[in-house]
């Protein structure tokens, strides 16, 4: 039997490459939030029992890939009622539809639901502790989506960029052309990760779900192989773009203060996935390259 997918949220970057690394035997469905309101009790109930029925009428094996969130972080902390709809409620709601009808769920949370404050990669097992309104509110929608579906499992990953809408890689090189330097904080430390080996890894850990085979692990951290800092982030890109990386000036998280703090350490272990039999993703810098190539950046370079 093939996979079909449901991804809410399925206009973000990570939404849009899940519907593109899907596979041709089965289908997906990657609604907008303005298609799918995860936050609509109703509107949730009926997508998921519209979309289990119609999988299976198909012979297909169905599962519900969560990339809906509120992600403006600095937003979040005068809007953290907003935050916690999206990030918390709605999940929650999700997951109890998906335990009605018996249909898999893979929540996608994040890094900050850590307090970066540590100096080795973070395990799935390690204590919490977010110190944002972003990263509170995502840490109670995993809670609530464990707590809904015993077959459910929360995919944390970090500094996240694709082909579709704005992220940090396309910033850069927009200001790579109108700057001709640009300082960046080298005092931050995570894994870049492409959201399309994301989802192919997703997708892999969807088969694993619907076949009676999902890890035992209900938390998994799926990021890019390898770390760096921001600043050496940056450096990469610009030379990617065939830029001189001595235009990239480091500089310190204290010289530009934002209302929401950042993890200074975002290193997720990705040991629990390949225990799960999950592929690991490829290195950062490697995934770069390949991104880039691919026309990640888009109208970025143009």
């Amino acid at each position: 039997m093939a996979l079909a997918l449901l991804v809410p949220g399925g206009r973000g970057q990570l939404g849009h490459d899940l519907l593109a690394v899907a596979p041709r035997d089965g289908f997906a469905h990657a609604p907008s939030s303005a298609e799918l309101d995860i936050t609509d009790a109703e509107c949730v109930a009926d997508a998921v029992a519209t979309f289990a029925a119609s999988a299976r009428d198909h012979g297909l094996r169905p599962a519900v890939v969560n990339a809906a969130a509120y992600t403006a972080v600095d937003q979040a902390e005068t809007d953290e009622d907003r935050a916690f709809a999206v990030n918390a409620l709605g999940p929650g709601m999700l997951a109890a539809e998906c335990a009605r009808h018996d249909v898999p769920l893979l929540h996608v949370s994040t890094d900050y639901v850590f307090p970066g404050d540590a100096d080795r990669p973070y395990e799935p097992t390690d204590p919490t502790g977010p110190r944002s309104a972003y990263g509170r509110t995502k840490l109670a929608g995993e809670e609530r989506v464990l707590a809904s579906w015993r077959r459910s499992w929360v995919v944390r990953t970090a500094w996240a960029y694709g082909a579709s809408g704005a992220n940090f890689v396309k910033t850069m090189a927009r200001l790579e052309k109108e700057r001709d330097t640009v300082s960046v904080v080298d005092d931050q430390r995570g894994s870049p990760t492409w959201t399309r080996d994301l989802a192919t890894g997703l997708v892999q850990l969807a088969g694993l779900a619907t076949t009676g085979h999902g890890p035992r692990a209900r938390v998994l951290h799926g990021t890019g192989g390898g770390d760096t800092t921001w600043y050496g982030f940056t450096r990469a890109i610009f030379e990617e773009l065939g830029a001189d990386p001595g235009r990239v000036r480091p500089c310190a998280s204290t010289e530009y203060p934002r209302p929401a703090p950042r993890p200074a350490y975002s290193v997720l272990s990705g040991g629990t996935w390949r225990a799960a039999g999950l592929a690991p993703l490829p290195p950062w810098r490697e995934a770069l390259s390949t991104a880039v190539a691919s026309g990640v950046l888009g109208s970025a370079v143009t």
